[in-house]
């Protein structure tokens, strides 16, 4: 499955479990290890879990591959590895302690921009 493609079906997924503020950063030129970083908010350490339980459903069904998860004990922050395309759900508080967006210093745009 091509990133592009693959970062769609991330957003639709944690669009369909009610993720939060869900933005996708473009970062091939900054890096080589993804192409994309989809961050998405959850509203407590359940939705958390559920929306990166759900992802990870939606990418096999689909016949990709899920690399790994990291942080499904802790859940106020679990990264989920899909090659190309890096997704971190977080709560709101770590969200906006770590800030991802201002770290990779890039304009991020709303994923139903990205979609379109």
């Amino acid at each position: 499955m091509k990133a592009n493609e693959l970062k769609v079906l991330a957003i639709k997924s944690l669009e369909d479990v009610k993720g939060q503020n869900i933005v996708c950063l473009d970062v091939k030129e900054m890096t080589s290890v993804c192409d994309y970083m989809i961050v998405v908010t959850g509203t407590s350490n359940r939705h958390l879990k559920s929306l990166t339980d759900e992802l990870g459903k939606t990418v096999k069904q689909a016949g990709a591959k899920v690399n790994g998860m990291e942080g499904q004990n802790q859940t106020e922050w679990i990264l989920v590895d899909l090659g190309d395309v890096i997704v971190h759900a977080m709560l709101s508080a770590t969200r906006e302690l770590y800030d991802l967006e201002a770290l990779w210093s890039i304009t991020a745009e709303r994923a139903e921009n990205e979609i379109l």
